[in-house]
């Protein structure tokens, strides 16, 4: 029995695209093999790379002086390939730590150059996205940092920071195909393809053609993105069966109207949990106001205790890795794109029983 599955990532999949999948796992179109089994160099794996970068573009209205680079070393790679790629002019960068992953990008970062934390909502668990003051903004800064939509803590950036010449970059893993973006924004946009892309193992890079080819001296050729630029990602053999997943999602994406569909589908599984928390007397959201994601909702009893008794009876009933990450505790509902609105539906049911028998 499939079990509706709340992990923040690896989340799930499309049940449809693992269907074709599975169609198609012995043998690729009349190919004779596995698209596990391909070469990297055959053109019937370049054929398929070509269509996912194709099928990207489209769907994400990708600019056509950005490159796409399928990478790996997931997105937590990129905290030392910006930095050795992007600071390289004044040799400064600016970030907004509104939660874990935007503070390894800046610690790495730390590494290469002169890094300004210019806001932070550490001070309250990183429960909000901080107030920004374009006067504390570094004007000469190489780039600037945000991590887009926060998965651990449920927060998400819903306006971008006006950084005028100083590139934005953003690491979007959590939250890349859920809504439209308008990519000319920023200067990179970065995500592993865990929650909303595919299986883990791809990284995903979208850089702004000016950007590539100023890599440092001392950069690993794997780390510079001219190398991959240069190699259309084929420099080693990439990720490609998670690439070719990628390529069934955005068909599916497709099928279901677009990221605009997506984004409208999304809201109204965020609204659907977030106004039973609201009116809940067991439960309470640990985000309050806009700057709630709606791709990750974490939520708390309040008591250590009951948080474990629900975490283990959600299981029972078929409601999946919802326990919140080891740093924050309580609970955490990750409802990517593949999460259909029935298993909110029922979690949100499950949680009103719960609560019945142990408010």
């Amino acid at each position: 029995m499939r079990v509706f599955n709340f992990s923040a990532g690896p989340a799930m999949l499309p049940e449809e695209v693992l269907k074709r999948a599975a169609s198609e796992m012995l043998e690729y179109g009349e190919t004779g093999q596995s698209v596990m089994e391909m070469s990297h160099r055959s053109k019937e794996y370049q054929a398929i790379i070509d269509s996912v970068e194709a099928k990207l573009r489209k769907v994400m209205s990708i600019p056509d002086n950005y490159k796409v680079l399928f990478l790996q070393g997931g997105a937590s790679s990129q905290f030392a390939m910006i930095p050795l790629n992007l600071m390289n002019g004044s040799g400064k960068a600016d970030f907004v730590l509104t939660g874990q992953w935007a503070t390894k990008a800046y610690q790495e970062a730390s590494r290469y150059g002169e890094c300004k934390a210019v806001a932070s909502s550490k001070d309250k668990t990183f429960s909000y996205i901080p107030k920004l003051n374009k006067a504390d903004f570094t004007p000469d800064a190489d780039y600037f940092h945000i991590c887009y939509n926060n998965t651990i803590y449920g927060t998400k950036f819903t306006e971008l920071p006006d950084t005028g010449n100083v590139p934005l970059v953003a690491d979007m893993s959590s939250s890349i195909l859920s809504e439209p973006v308008d990519v000319s924004r920023f200067g990179v946009i970065y995500a592993g393809a865990q929650k909303n892309m595919g299986p883990a193992g791809l990284t995903v890079v979208i850089i702004r053609e000016d950007l590539i080819g100023h890599a440092r001296d001392i950069t690993p050729t794997m780390f510079n993105y001219q190398i991959h630029a240069d190699n259309g990602s084929m420099y080693n053999t990439p990720p490609t069966y998670g690439i070719y997943i990628l390529g069934l999602v955005l068909d599916w994406i497709e099928q279901k109207g677009g990221l605009e569909a997506m984004a409208k589908i999304n809201a109204k599984k965020a609204a659907l949990l977030y106004d039973f928390l609201d009116g809940s007397k067991l439960f309470k959201a640990t985000v309050k106001g806009a700057d709630r994601s709606m791709m990750n909702i974490p939520f708390v009893t309040g008591s250590d205790e009951l948080d474990a008794k629900f975490v283990s009876e959600a299981k029972k009933a078929g409601l999946i890795n919802i326990k919140g990450h080891r740093s924050v505790g309580g609970m955490r509902a990750s409802i990517y794109n593949a999460m259909p609105i029935e298993g909110v539906e029922k979690l949100v049911a499950f949680m009103k029983q719960f609560e019945a028998e142990n408010a």
